[in-house]
């Protein structure tokens, strides 16, 4: 029989787990972005979301959009990097300087800067892709030609993560 003691951790080691998938973001949205700039966020994230949310320039042209709580462990990491290499210099940059602070109007949607908008070449159609502790944003052409080529090479990029 279980001491209590053992009890007790699995049920935290459980709740912990249940907090997770219920944070976690997965899956693939299709929106519209308006003549603002503005988007709707999916609704099964906006409560994940209302505490705050964070856009920025993310990687393979497209946005990254973090709860404020994943992007203020992310700048912590990123603000310890060795600012005497060029390289991380230039990716703390990316992603801190382009960094806006979002919130959500009455109909769930955000506003994305006109900058942002233009870094990641957002067009009317773009995808919202949920990728566990973070959501890009990308235009939806350029989504499909990424997605495209990565479902082409995913035995060979699932090899080469197996030997990790």
């Amino acid at each position: 029989m279980a001491e209590s003691g053992e009890l007790w951790i699995e049920f935290v080691c459980i709740l912990k787990y249940i907090k997770i998938l219920k944070h976690m973001f997965i899956g693939e949205y299709n929106h519209n972005l308006d003549d603002k700039g503005r988007v709707a966020v999916p609704v099964k994230f906006r409560s994940v979301l209302k505490g705050g949310a964070v856009v920025t320039r993310g990687l393979d042209n497209c946005l990254f959009l973090y709860t404020k709580k994943e992007w203020q462990e992310l700048a912590v990491k990123l603000s310890k990097l060795p600012i005497s290499k060029a390289n991380t210099r230039a990716f703390a940059r990316l992603m801190l300087a382009g960094a806006m602070e979002v919130d959500f109007d009455n109909q769930g949607r955000i506003i994305l800067p006109e900058y942002l908008r233009k870094f990641a070449g957002l067009k009317k159609k773009i995808v919202i892709a949920g990728l566990f502790d973070r959501l890009e944003i990308w235009d939806e052409i350029a989504w499909n030609k990424y997605k495209q080529g990565t479902e082409k090479k995913s035995a060979n990029i699932a090899e080469a993560l197996g030997e990790l």
